[in-house]
């Protein structure tokens, strides 16, 4: 078997049945995901193991090769004839050779494509903080991250620096610089990266994720310096956020965190990806601002009351979760079902339904 051909046919399909993931793995037949489901390509046939090394190692150069075998696991993208481009993880499992592979769009959408509330472009119009974009994997954090820089790179003039692991959205430079780092392609190692970066005259710096406490702790510096930071958390709520970002470090450094969190966080938005009545996905955001309520609540670590105020706060622009699943019920964009699955708290849900 050719492997780059049968691999190219692959990454073909997987972008024109608008699939978001293609998986590769010994004993199945390749299989893509679209709007959460997870579809056996039929024609294609069970993959060996000669077949899934072949397609993985047609994905690899032979230093990433060389790295692969050495490390167990390696993340890269991978441009596919520039028709397409793919963030890529390889790894083993029971000994075999798997790779899961998401299709990222070549095309950077809008706030307003994405369905995304209006009041992400006050997050693209900050001149310093802190900026959260968090959920479970697969549920477009990096998308609308994309859509924020975007926004930036086209109406100020800014010089952008993202420390990628790897690169998702390639920009194209309009009124900013835009400069973006891969690990091991451009930086030895992500704290590399981020211990250099202020010293590349950042105005807006996007860290690809919060890693630990040291990325942690260099993005609330870079923001109490007078820049902007994005960057995203696997997390389920804006709450549960700041008790991730807090508990990361142990209790002595826990003080120092608190306040400077307080002091450096503007806004959370914590989102799902919903399946959409007739196909596709639509989001359900919750935003978070800080208001000195939230900062209070920070500082003397009532986090659990963070919720509470943001479901009595809508006038100042925040959003409940369960108030954005409401309002995509009431529109009929989801099901009932969908909205209860998603919730974090249904019986609440239930409630606001009756409600309005």
């Amino acid at each position: 078997m050719d492997y780059k051909q049968k691999l190219n046919e692959l990454l073909l399909t997987t972008a024109r049945q608008n699939a978001s993931d293609l998986h590769l793995a010994v004993g199945r037949r390749p299989t893509i995901r679209v709007d959460s489901v997870l579809i056996p390509l039929v024609k294609e046939p069970i993959l060996t193991k000669e077949d899934a090394e072949g397609l993985v190692f047609a994905l690899l150069s032979e230093e990433q090769k060389t790295r692969f075998l050495q490390l167990k696991q390696l993340d890269l993208s991978y441009n596919f004839e520039d028709k397409a481009r793919f963030r890529v993880n390889v790894f083993f499992q029971r000994g075999f050779v798997a790779a899961a592979l998401r299709l990222i769009q070549a095309q950077i959408r809008t706030i307003e494509e994405l369905n995304l509330p209006p009041l992400l472009h006050d997050f693209a119009a900050l001149n310093q903080g802190f900026v959260l974009v968090v959920g479970p994997a697969g549920h477009g954090k990096s998308t609308t991250l994309a859509a924020l820089l975007d926004e930036v790179n086209h109406k100020r003039n800014n010089h952008i620096i993202t420390v990628e692991d790897p690169i998702e959205y390639l920009f194209a430079q309009d009124r900013c610089i835009v400069s973006q780092r891969e690990v091991g392609q451009d930086a030895t190692s992500f704290h590399e990266a981020l211990r250099a970066v202020l010293r590349q005259d950042p105005d807006l710096l996007m860290i690809g994720e919060m890693r630990d406490p040291e990325t942690i702790s260099t993005a609330m510096t870079a923001a109490e310096t007078g820049h902007v930071v994005f960057s995203t958390l696997h997390t389920n709520s804006a709450s549960q956020t700041i008790d991730r970002i807090i508990d990361s470090f142990p209790p002595e450094q826990q003080g120092q965190i608190i306040s400077q969190l307080a002091s450096t966080l503007v806004g959370i938005i914590s989102q799902r990806l919903v399946p959409r009545v007739g196909g596709g996905r639509i989001p359900a955001i919750e935003i978070m601002l800080t208001n000195s309520a939230i900062r209070n609540l920070i500082r003397e670590r009532k986090i659990y009351q963070i919720d509470l105020v943001i479901e009595t706060s809508m006038q100042e622009g925040m959003i409940s979760l369960n108030r954005s699943l409401v309002t995509l019920v009431k529109k009929k964009e989801i099901s009932l079902e969908q909205a209860e699955g998603y919730s974090l708290n249904p019986s609440e849900l239930r409630i606001l339904l009756e409600r309005t």
